[in-house]
Parts: C-alpha cells; sequence; structure tokens
C-alpha cells in the first residue's frame, strides 16, 4: 500500500470511527433538545456542513427515479432510526435498539442476491439466520436467551423495535437501490436536506416543547453533528483511493465498535450476554459479505454505511 492509499485508507478508518460514535451521541442529543426537535436540529447542521465541505449536486446527475425513490428511503430510514433512539425507555434500551439497526448488512447481501440469477452460497442463509439469532440474544437482557424474555423486552417499547428494524430493511434496499443507479455521483446532501425538511414539518404537528438550548447541550448537537457530515465526508473521500478490500471488511466490525463507544459515552455496562449478542451479529454480516465478496468491493463500499 503506497503512502496516497495510506491516506485514503486512513480517512476510511476515521469514517468508520465517527459512524461508531455517532448512535450514541445522538441518543444524548435527543435526551437534551428531544427525539423530533433534536433530530431535526441535528440532520439540520449536518445537512450544513455538507454543503459546505461537500457541496449540493445538481439533480440532473440523477434519474427522478432514485431521488424519489432512493431519497425516500434514505429519509425514511434516518427518521426511524433516529426516533427510535430517541423515543427509546432508556440508554440501554437505545444501545439493543441501535444493534437492531446492524442487521442491515446482513439485509443488503440478502435483497442483493434474491435480485440476481446468481445462485446464492449453501452459507449464505445460515449466516443471515446467525446475525438474527444475535439480535435476539442481545434484545432478550442480560439474563440469557429466551423467548419469553425477548417476547416481554419488545413489548415493553415495541415501536423503537419495529422502527429500528424497518429502517434495517429500508437501508439494505437504499444500498442495493444506490449500488444498481447510473450515475456515479453522490446525493447524499439533497437527502440530508430532505431528512431535515421532514423533521422539521413532524416537529411542527407534534405536541414536543420549545426547544431549550444550553451550552451543553449546544455543544454536544454540534459535536454529534459533526460526526455524522464527517462520517459521510471522509468515507467520500476514502472510496476514491483507499483499500477498499480492508474497509469493506472493517466496516463489518461497527456493531462491535459501536457498542464499545456507546457504552463509555453513555455509561452503560454491558453484559456478557450482549457481547455474545453483537458478536454473533457481526459473524454473521462478515460470513454473508466474504459468501458473495465476488461483487466488486469498491462497489459495495461506495452503496453502504457503516453507522446508522
Amino acid at each position: 500500500m503506497d503512502k496516497e492509499q495510506l491516506r485514503f485508507t486512513l480517512f476510511g478508518c476515521v469514517a468508520i470511527l465517527f459512524w461508531s460514535c455517532l448512535l450514541a451521541s445522538a441518543r444524548v442529543v435527543t435526551e437534551q433538545l428531544g427525539p423530533v426537535g433534536g433530530s431535526a436540529m441535528l440532520y439540520s447542521i449536518a445537512a450544513l456542513l455538507l454543503v459546505i465541505f461537500i457541496g449540493i449536486p445538481k439533480p440532473s446527475l440523477f434519474s427522478l427515479r432514485y431521488l424519489f425513490l432512493g431519497g425516500a428511503l434514505f429519509v425514511c430510514y434516518e427518521i426511524f432510526l433516529t426516533l427510535s433512539l430517541g423515543y427509546s425507555n432508556n440508554r440501554s434500551q437505545a444501545i439493543e435498539v441501535s444493534i437492531v439497526n446492524y442487521l442491515w448488512p446482513a439485509l443488503t447481501v440478502l435483497f442483493s442476491v434474491l435480485g440476481s440469477s446468481k445462485r446464492p452460497s449453501v452459507f449464505l442463509y445460515p449466516a443471515i439466520l446467525l446475525a438474527f439469532a444475535g439480535v435476539a440474544i442481545t434484545v432478550s437482557g442480560d439474563q440469557g436467551f429466551s423467548v419469553m424474555k425477548l417476547a416481554a423486552n419488545i413489548s415493553s417499547n415495541s415501536l423503537v423495535y419495529i422502527l429500528s428494524f424497518t429502517g434495517a430493511i429500508l437501508w439494505a434496499i437504499y444500498c442495493n437501490l444506490t449500488r444498481r443507479q447510473k450515475s456515479k455521483h453522490n446525493a447524499i446532501t439533497l437527502f440530508f436536506i430532505a431528512t431535515a425538511i421532514a423533521l422539521w414539518i413532524k416537529y411542527a404537528i407534534s405536541d414536543e416543547p420549545a426547544l431549550i438550548f444550553t451550552w451543553e447541550s449546544s455543544f454536544n448537537l454540534l459535536i454529534t453533528a459533526f460526526l455524522m457530515a464527517g462520517g459521510y465526508g471522509l468515507w467520500n473521500i476514502a472510496i476514491i483511493g483507499g483499500n477498499m478490500v480492508f474497509l469493506a471488511t472493517l466496516s463489518y466490525f461497527t456493531p462491535v465498535f459501536s457498542a464499545i463507544f456507546s457504552s463509555i459515552i453513555l455509561g452503560v455496562s454491558l453484559s456478557q450476554n450482549f457481547w455474545s449478542g453483537v458478536a454473533l451479529v457481526t459473524m454473521g454480516s462478515l460470513i454473508c459479505w466474504y459468501v458473495t465478496r465476488e461483487a466488486p468491493s469498491k462497489s459495495l463500499a461506495e452503496s453502504e454505511k457503516s453507522t446508522s
């Protein structure tokens, strides 16, 4: 790896690091400013940062189908994810919800295979089941897996689990749609602006109280927006000349990184049962990627995000 490729690869590593910190940081913002209002502020500032550092691409660079369908998928995913974090009963549940979100890599591979004429590997479906089993163990709580515990935990706040799981499905569809679009340009800035607008509309019709800013909440808001915009911006740079095989592989460990940083940022002690579930989610996603790795690595990595 030459110096230039190393530099681009490091940018990608930092992007993955940013995404790993993002979900916990977003939870803090929603605690301080409200689930909807805090999310609206977060995406507004992140969109502004993307406009400044990446710019706004011309809509004519994309097909109308991709702008509307891809944009709708992106906006719904981001809203579902942030609201699932914001509406969680507590910080421990927010971390659980974030792991449900990380089913999207396995689902992305599944939808890609279902949409192609190639015969999938015999290991693909067991790997997907492994990822789902990991989520089930994680969501079951600290005392080990059981169907009763899983059902009880989900029923305590079913909305956030439904939002997160639906978001994972939407993001997997979005990844496959983005890979197939003809334009090689990135519409992220446009989609961020659309997400911010949608959240402000929801805030306007909701009964959330007015936003009250403090020095602490303002600082956390800016840091989180920087992590969000910086992750996307650095990843866009990384895919130009980085080692995408390495970065694509590393990105599948994001659930582990995210759980570690979430535990630190949110001050939550995670049980051995939780870590076992996270390990299974990561292992299942890695196997899914490995058995379908004949797909061009760069193309895959360009369409995938590790955070959210």
